[in-house]
């Protein structure tokens, strides 16, 4: 296994037509037919990276931006943002084009988090990552500031942690109503 490998080296992309089976009522692509290509390409990304077999840990926050319309090109592109000891984490892009006009719209980004396995299902480690620009390292930095506020999220909500009192206030201008039993 190589220590450290390029993301040049382990990025993928695809391009897939979009079909009337891929679409909701509205006649627009569904949402999870696009999550689920973006988790088989970070799959195919990770796995390239690692020469593993990878499984998907988390998947960070997906803002679907722009609808993608029957008929049109979809292509994905993946790339390595950040490694750890056995993880990554996967940068996927999603863009549309719109095969009459050539009209490219960008539809979503979203940062998986994968895990590299051995063949007894164990985590393993992967290689490292050799960041060749300054976009390079704004990613690998972008992505330790996103886990470390994964962990503080993971462990301020946790039942035994939560304070309602800390909390009553950030509820005021919220379309909620508080009806709280007697304690």
């Amino acid at each position: 296994m190589d220590k450290f490998k390029t993301a040049k080296q382990s990025r993928v992309s695809i391009t897939e037509l979009m079909l009337p089976s891929h679409s909701n009522f509205g006649g627009k692509v569904h949402g999870g037919h696009i999550l689920n290509l973006m988790d088989q390409i970070a799959f195919a990304c990770a796995s390239k990276h690692s020469r593993k077999y990878c499984v998907t840990a988390s998947v960070n926050k997906v803002d679907f931006l722009n609808p993608i319309e029957v008929g049109e090109l979809v292509t994905l592109k993946a790339s390595v943002n950040y490694t750890g000891r056995t993880s990554m984490v996967i940068g996927v892009r999603v863009e549309s084009e719109n095969v009459t006009t050539g009209k490219k719209k960008h539809c979503n980004s979203s940062y998986f988090t994968m895990v590299a396995k051995d063949t007894d299902g164990r985590s393993t480690a992967v290689p490292g990552l050799i960041v060749e620009d300054e976009q390079g390292v704004r990613r690998f930095a972008r992505s330790i500031q996103r886990k470390k506020q994964a962990m503080s999220r993971g462990s301020q909500f946790e039942s035994s942690q939560f304070k309602i009192t800390d909390h009553l206030k950030d509820l005021d201008n919220e379309n909620v109503k508080i009806n709280l039993a007697p304690a």
